[in-house]
C-alpha cells in the first residue's frame, strides 16, 4: 500500500502488511503524532533532501563520529549511518518504557549483589546453580566483594522492540559496557543543524543532559572518606570500536580520558600520572572488558588494564563503573529468568515483557529448537553487536544443519527466539534517493547511583538499513535515527 500523500519524497514508500508501521495507519494516513512532521518533510523536494542528508553526513564526518567494523580480514572505520527522519514516542508510551527500564535495572542490580553474596535466588531454586556456574561472565574473584554503595550496573542498556501487536518487548539486557549513547546526542545535534525549523514544531525532551547525569551518578558512588572524587574514563585506546564514545563522554563530563598506562597503583590506591605529579583517582568509568582490566588478577597478557587495580577495588579504595562481573546479568540464558528475577527481588510483575525465549540447555526446549531452526532466531548467550546470530528463514538447508551442529556441540551457549516482526519506520535510502520501510528497535540508557536513577529520554533508535533485515547493529550494517520523546 502506498501512503496517502502527494509529497514527492514519500511517493515511493511501500507500506507492507504484517508489520507495525510507526508512522502510517492501516488506511495509509500519517498518524496524528507524525502528521505535522510528515508534512514538513514532504515540503522538501528529493534534491533538497539529498542536500540536507549530505549536510548531516558532513556534520558526522567533521566531528569524527565513527565506529569500527571488524571483518574476517581487516577492521574498517566508518561514519555512523544516520537517518534524518526521526522516530517519535509520545509521553504515555515513554512512561511505560522508562518505568520498565528502571524496574529491570533495579532487579538486575539486586540479582548481581545476591549471586556474589548469599545466593538466595539459587538456594530458593528460582535460578539453577548450573546456569550461574557455567556462565563465562561470572567472576569468582567478585564473590564477597562489596562495590561502593552496593551498585553494580551504574549504566544499563536495554534493547526494546515494538511487535506487530503494538506492544513493547525487551529483546535483551546489556549490562557490561553498553555503548551507543554518544550517537543519541550527536544524532540530535546533526538533525537540529540540518532541520532546525522542523525540530521547533515539536516539544521534545533534551538528550544533551546525559553527561551531567552520568557525572552525578559516578560522583554519588565515590568510595567512603572521599569528599570530592576524581573521576576518569578508561579506554582500551583509539583502535577500539567505541573510542569516539569514550572520548566524547570524557570531554562532555569534563574528566580525563585515560589508558591503563596513564595510571598506577600504590598501596592499593589508584593514581593518575600528571605533569604536576600523581593525582589520586576515586571513580573509574571503565570501557575495558573484565578480563583485561588487571593482568595480575585476570588475563596476564593484557596490556590494556592496570596491574593492581582489582586489589584497590576489592579494598574499596576505588569505584569501577560498571562493576566487574556484571556480564553474568546480560547472559542471554539469565535473560530467560528475568520475569522470575523481577518478581523475586521486587515483588512486582514485569512492566515490559520478555520475548519468548528457549534456552538450549533445557532438553525439551533443545528438542523444539532443533526441530524448528528455520522458524527461529538463534543467538549465542555471550556475544554482542549482532555477531553469531542465525535467522532461520534466511538460511539454506545446509546452513540450518550447521546451526544444529553448533547448538549440539555446546547447548549452554545458545538461546532461540521466534522471528519477530520488529516495527518499521520510513527511512531514507541513499542509493535509491527515496524513503523505504525498514525495521527498528530502541536501546534505552538507565543510570543507577546512590539515591539517584535516570533514564535518558530518547534512547538510540537503531535501523536495519538492508531491506528485510532484522539485525539493527551498526557492526552489521545498521544505522540510527534521532528519537523524540514528547513532553506532556
Amino acid at each position: 500500500m502506498k501512503p496517502n500523500t502527494e509529497h514527492q519524497i514519500f511517493s515511493s514508500y511501500n507500506k507492507k502488511d504484517g508489520f507495525f508501521d510507526e508512522v502510517f495507519n492501516s488506511n495509509g494516513d500519517a498518524k496524528s503524532i507524525y502528521k505535522k512532521l510528515f508534512d514538513l518533510y514532504g515540503d522538501h523536494s528529493v534534491a533538497e533532501y539529498v542536500q540536507l542528508n549530505n549536510k548531516a553526513k558532513a556534520s558526522f564526518f567533521n566531528q569524527g563520529i565513527t565506529f569500527q567494523v571488524y571483518g574476517e580480514k581487516e577492521a574498517k572505520e566508518k561514519i555512523f549511518p544516520f537517518d534524518l527522519f526521526p522516530r517519535i514516542i509520545d509521553a504515555d508510551e515513554w512512561n511505560t518504557i522508562e518505568a520498565g527500564s528502571i524496574q529491570r535495572s533495579r532487579a538486575l542490580n539486586l540479582f548481581l549483589w545476591d549471586v556474589y553474596h548469599d545466593k538466595k535466588i539459587i538456594k530458593d531454586k528460582i535460578v539453577p546453580l548450573e546456569l550461574l556456574s557455567s556462565s563465562s561472565n561470572y567472576l569468582h574473584q567478585m564473590i564477597g566483594v562489596d562495590p561502593p554503595n552496593g551498585i553494580y550496573n551504574h549504566v544499563s542498556g536495554i534493547d526494546i522492540i515494538k511487535h506487530a501487536d503494538g506492544n513493547y518487548y525487551v529483546l535483551e539486557d546489556n549490562i557490561r559496557c553498553p555503548s551507543g549513547v554518544s550517537y543519541v546526542i550527536c544524532n540530535r545535534t546533526a538533525l537540529k543543524r540540518a532541520l532546525f525549523g522542523v525540530f521547533n514544531h515539536y516539544q521534545a525532551h533534551t538528550v544533551t543532559n546525559y553527561a551531567e547525569n552520568l557525572m552525578e551518578i559516578l560522583e554519588s558512588v565515590k568510595p567512603q572518606g572521599v569528599d570530592i572524587p576524581t573521576c576518569v574514563v578508561i579506554t582500551p585506546g583509539m583502535y577500539n570500536s567505541a573510542y569516539y564514545e569514550h572520548s566524547y563522554l570524557a570531554k562532555a563530563m569534563g574528566v580525563e580520558l585515560v589508558e591503563g598506562r596513564d595510571l598506577f597503583v600504590e598501596n592499593d590506591f589508584v593514581y593518575m600520572k600528571t605533569i604536576n605529579g600523581p593525582k589520586k583517582v576515586d571513580v573509574i568509568y571503565r570501557r575495558i572488558d573484565d578480563l583485561f582490566i588487571d593482568p595480575l588478577e585476570f588475563n596476564p597478557d593484557s596490556t590494556l588494564g592496570l596491574p593492581g587495580l582489582f586489589s584497590a577495588y576489592r579494598k574499596g579504595n576505588v569505584c569501577l563503573a560498571n562493576a566487574p562481573g556484571t556480564g553474568v546479568a546480560d547472559d542471554k540464558a539469565i535473560y530467560t529468568y528475568m520475569p522470575e528475577i523481577i518478581k523475586y527481588y521486587l515483588d512486582e510483575e514485569p512492566i515490559l515483557s520478555n520475548v519468548k525465549t528457549y534456552h538450549c540447555s533445557r532438553q525439551n526446549e533443545l528438542k523444539y529448537v532443533l526441530e524448528n531452526v528455520d522458524k527461529l532466531v538463534v543467538k549465542p548467550v555471550d556475544e554482542a553487536g549482532g555477531y553469531g546470530i542465525s535467522i532461520g528463514n534466511k538460511l539454506t538447508k545446509n546452513e540450518i544443519e550447521e546451526v544444529k551442529k553448533r547448538i549440539l556441540k555446546d547447548p549452554r551457549k545458545y538461546v532461540a527466539q521466534p522471528i519477530l516482526s520488529l516495527s518499521v519506520h520510513p527511512t531514507y535510502i541513499e542509493d535509491k534517493n527515496s524513503f523505504e520501510q525498514r525495521h527498528i528497535d530502541l536501546r534505552t540508557f538507565t543510570l543507577l547511583g546512590k539515591d539517584k536513577e535516570f533514564v535518558l529520554k530518547g534512547g538510540l533508535t537503531r535501523v536495519a538499513l538492508q531491506e528485510g533485515n532484522l539485525i539493527v547493529n551498526s557492526s552489521q550494517g545498521g544505522g540510527s535515527k534521532d528519537t523524540w520523546v514528547l513532553k506532556k
